[in-house]
């Protein structure tokens, strides 16, 4: 993942995994710290990776894959009226970076492999989708 500076209009690389997970993180104003450690678990121990059998049935946290976290307001963009998304879901950036760094943190000290972006930037992220295995998960 790379962000660009908004100054100089460089990019700088910010994070960047292996195998494991790819996880966009969009916040509501009802979040709190608890729902951000929850989440945590709940992606940790999500079993989307297959094992000898070809099931899935292996968790990030039973790999050695890590976790790119990506803040992304815009997943809380409603689309039900006219043609531009309405962003009144998602939770001020004063309310959602320290819930997502508490995502991450959490994720952290169960044992992951975190890599992230920064919050508020212009960020350009690559991803290789082996699988494909796409999921909403929510606490």
């Amino acid at each position: 993942m790379t962000v660009t500076d908004p100054a100089t209009g460089q990019r700088e690389r910010t994070g960047a995994i292996g195998p494991g997970l790819c996880v966009l993180v969009g916040v509501t104003h009802a979040d709190d710290d608890a729902a951000a450690a929850k989440l945590a678990e709940k992606v940790w121990r999500l079993r989307v990776f297959d094992d000898a059998d070809g099931q899935m049935n292996l968790a990030v946290a039973d790999t050695s894959g890590a976790v790119l976290v990506v803040s992304q307001f815009t997943l809380y963009g409603d689309t039900r009226k006219g043609r531009r998304p309405s962003y009144v879901g998602a939770a001020r950036p004063e309310h959602a970076e320290p819930l997502v760094e508490r995502f991450v943190a959490e994720l952290t000290a169960l044992g992951a492999t975190v890599a992230t972006g920064r919050f508020r930037a212009d960020m350009a992220v690559e991803l290789v989708n082996d699988g494909p295995v796409t999921l909403l998960v929510e606490t």
